[in-house]
């Protein structure tokens, strides 16, 4: 038996293995995919895209050709009249394979074959990149007249959590430092609404998300100690006696 030119053989022979071929390629032209085994579909897909070109010529020898290999009539005429037109424009690569698990019991690799049939896009690859090029040169231009419309000497503006719980709290500066260390000192979260007084056993560890004077300051704004009152007592009369 001679060797095959692509890949093993399927089947038990040649003759096996036109039928193969052809059942499968007829089915793809009905159903526009299949879910075959990936050898199958690796041997299929240079006689389908073949037989595409023959529908795409449209005379009546083409359509004889495609005949000695799909027998249904109404597939090769949905081929001719359906498949064909959706690929005028494109220039070959007229099938997609996509492999997917493999099958149960014998493991044996899988893939979807199907007939690409979207549009292709008939703008030229040249005027695409122009396009995207003049959007972004008049997107530039654009950003640079809205900065120099812009006021050169115009006021810095406050962070908006500045002040937000009264006159007795601050945002943090710098990654979480207290704007006045001497003045601000007990650490507040948002998150849990928790404070931290100078000396607790979070405190060090906590990233302030807004500054309190007092712990008073911290209650009156929603906050709650850190471990309970007793916890943060303990820790302010620890700093009273160092």
């Amino acid at each position: 038996m001679p060797t095959p030119t692509k890949g093993p053989r399927l089947g038990g022979g040649p003759a096996h293995e036109r039928l193969i071929l052809a059942n499968l390629a007829q089915a793809l032209f009905e159903h526009d995919r299949i879910t075959t085994t990936e050898a199958k579909a690796k041997r299929l897909r240079p006689l389908a895209e073949r037989l595409v070109t023959f529908a795409k010529r449209g005379d009546l020898h083409a359509r004889r050709r495609v005949m000695t290999v799909v027998r249904d009539k109404g597939v090769v005429h949905r081929l001719f009249t359906e498949i064909a037109p959706d690929m005028a424009d494109r220039q070959g690569g007229y099938t997609r394979i996509t492999k997917i698990a493999p099958r149960k019991g014998d493991n044996a690799p899988m893939a979807v074959i199907e007939l690409v049939r979207e549009p292709v896009n008939a703008k030229p690859k040249r005027a695409v990149v122009a396009e995207a090029e003049g959007a972004t040169k008049r997107a530039a231009k654009e950003d640079a007249a809205a900065a120099e419309a812009a006021p050169a000497d115009a006021p810095e503006l406050e962070p908006l959590d500045e002040g937000k719980y009264g006159a007795d709290s601050a945002a943090p500066v710098d990654g979480g430092l207290s704007p006045d260390p001497e003045k601000f000192t007990v650490k507040g979260n948002e998150d849990s609404m928790k404070y931290h007084v100078p000396g607790s056993r979070w405190y060090d560890s906590t990233v302030a998300e807004v500054w309190f004077t007092t712990p008073e300051a911290a209650q009156a704004a929603g906050f709650e100690p850190a471990g309970g009152e007793k916890a943060q007592e303990v820790a302010e009369d620890g700093d009273d006696e160092a």
